[in-house]
């Protein structure tokens, strides 16, 4: 995950932050897309992750084509407001752009001046949409690591992707090693024990990639360590 400077120097504060699993060839041999964190990255480095990051102030601002899904929404919305609601999907998406270079959402124009740093992925042609994301994972990274993060991961077909998806020409230098990895392989490399649970939960995923019945939740407070599922908002019965 990108370390993105903060007003606050407190470098222990949990910091809210997405990340976005892009599957292709769910059907024949699912491939997922990672790369490795540089040796001096004060976060998880030489680990192998998902692109991904922490908010930035303007992503709610972004205008989504389309917003994300529901139940998916609604199980975002547990423990968060509006404004990050908002926020996460667009991070999502920045992130993997920037990371990667791959541009994810709908062709389009955009409404009125593109932001500075959306300009590269506005002339992919395209407009940020977050109808194709599913809500899949949230973790808190627990205490005591250098950075910490509220972060949660959205998952996504590589058909959504506009463009060629094996061309990361793009892409900043945050993650080397960008490559499609069998979801058996992508379990060997060297992992967070975080992105080896998610993997895990992937695998059951891509032999039915419908919206799961609940989102595992991986609960690290100061006190304790939790592993919850978000279900959501249900709906009630008619009396």
């Amino acid at each position: 995950m990108t370390d993105r400077s903060q007003a606050d120097t407190d470098k222990s504060a949990i910091r809210n932050a997405a990340a976005i699993i892009v599957l292709r060839d769910v059907d024949t041999t699912p491939r997922v897309l990672m790369g490795q964190r540089g040796d001096n990255a004060a976060f998880m480095p030489k680990k192998f992750v998902f692109p991904g990051g922490a908010v930035d102030p303007g992503d709610a601002d972004i205008t989504l084509a389309r917003p994300l899904p529901d139940p998916c929404a609604t199980r975002l919305s547990e423990d968060s407001d509006e404004n990050l609601n908002a926020a996460l999907p667009v991070t999502a998406i920045r992130e993997l752009w920037e990371e990667t270079g791959l541009a994810l959402g709908i062709p389009g124009t955009w409404a009125g001046t593109v932001p500075t740093d959306w300009q590269g992925y506005a002339d992919t042609g395209c407009v940020p949409s977050a109808h194709a994301l599913q809500f899949f994972f949230r973790a808190i990274t627990p205490p005591g690591r250098p950075r910490r993060f509220d972060a949660r991961f959205f998952v996504v077909d590589a058909s959504e992707i506009i463009g060629d998806p094996d061309d990361f020409s793009a892409a900043c230098d945050e993650l080397s090693h960008l490559q499609w990895l069998p979801l058996a392989r992508a379990r060997e490399l060297e992992l967070p024990f975080i992105t080896e649970v998610v993997l895990a939960e992937l695998a059951a995923y891509a032999r039915n990639p419908e919206p799961p019945a609940s989102v595992p939740f991986f609960r690290n407070d100061d006190e304790e360590s939790l592993f919850l599922r978000l279900r959501g908002l249900m709906p009630q019965a008619d009396d």
